[in-house]
């Protein structure tokens, strides 16, 4: 049998910072419970003020350094901070094979922090399905910013951007980043551009790549309102530079403020969010109906040539609609 939980108690109880409740809430949404529905309704009056920052570039960068470091800064300025770390999925248990206890173990007994590792389970783009509403979760909890670092997968890692309000793009002297950044569109979607180990040789002509490369375009809104993505040097692993980051940020945000960048992303966002639930919605009732609606049939057909898929895609959708 079981255990069923009231989702508004829940959620009360994360507002006055339990962090096992956030935890379980956060359980409830990346296993998909039969409650998923009451949790969301339950977070919803309580959602739409936390700061999204992601943090995305390729592996070895210092992703979690940078991450922990942007941690303890925001600290000091007695600001609640939340952590999803978005990592890859084991192959045998499908959860996460970085723990998040053992990456940022400084900031573990912090009540002001909470962190917590997600496993992508083979979701692209480097985001797990449920990261969007376990971001609701900390939000809900009174978290003022939230961080979620992503796993370093290459081209896919854009769909950072469709969570953030603001997304930091890291790069790193001696590993060919600037030419990668270029080819992988990171170039669009980062705000802020970090070049960590700054200690290192080529760190100056890395920033002058990027300086060069950012100088070709520039970030417009519908007022004509100009962001350009600074470039901030840093050895995170030392503490250095991450202020200038923090104040990178804080500008963008009061430029998304003024340009009103930050409602559109934020509807944007909303819009994406619906439309996947849409879609997991529609697979889910695919995969209950799929012998009465004839997808066998339908697969069988156009394997043989009989029917298009796009036909049977249609014939698909009006047997789902008649079942």
């Amino acid at each position: 049998m079981t255990l069923r939980l009231d989702p508004v108690d829940l959620v009360a109880r994360a507002r006055r910072g339990e962090a096992r409740a956030v935890a379980r809430l956060i359980s409830m949404v990346e296993n998909a419970s039969p409650q998923l529905r009451e949790v969301a309704a339950a977070l919803a009056p309580y959602t739409g003020r936390a700061q999204v920052v992601g943090l995305t570039g390729a592996p070895g960068v210092g992703k979690s350094t940078s991450t922990s470091a942007l941690v303890a800064a925001l600290r000091r300025q007695h600001k609640r901070v939340g952590v999803l770390a978005v990592d890859p999925s084991s192959p045998f248990s499908g959860g996460a094979l970085l723990g998040d206890r053992v990456r940022m173990g400084e900031h573990a007994t912090d009540d002001g922090v909470f962190i917590r590792s997600m496993a992508t389970r083979g979701q692209l783009g480097g985001l797990a399905w449920s990261t969007p509403q376990a971001l609701r979760v900390l939000d809900a909890a009174g978290c003022d910013v939230v961080l979620v670092e992503t796993v370093g997968v290459g081209q896919s890692e854009v769909d950072v951007v469709s969570l953030a309000d603001t997304t930091i793009v890291l790069l790193a002297p001696g590993m060919g980043d600037g030419v990668q950044a270029a080819k992988a569109g990171i170039l669009e979607i980062a705000d802020i551009f970090v070049v960590n180990k700054a200690d290192r040789d080529g760190a100056a002509q890395t920033a002058r790549d990027l300086r060069y490369m950012v100088s070709l375009g520039d970030r417009r809104n519908g007022d004509g309102d100009i962001w350009t993505p600074p470039i901030v040097r840093t050895v995170a692993s030392r503490g250095e530079g991450v202020d200038e980051v923090v104040a990178a940020v804080d500008a963008h945000r009061a430029w998304l403020d003024r340009s009103g960048e930050r409602d559109r992303r934020r509807l944007q966002r909303a819009e994406s969010e619906i439309q996947a639930i849409a879609l997991e919605q529609v697979r889910a009732r695919l995969g209950d109906v799929r012998g009465a609606i004839g997808l066998p049939e339908l697969a069988k057909r156009v394997a043989a040539g009989d029917i298009d898929p796009y036909r049977a895609s249609d014939e698909l959708l009006d047997g789902m609609a008649g079942a």
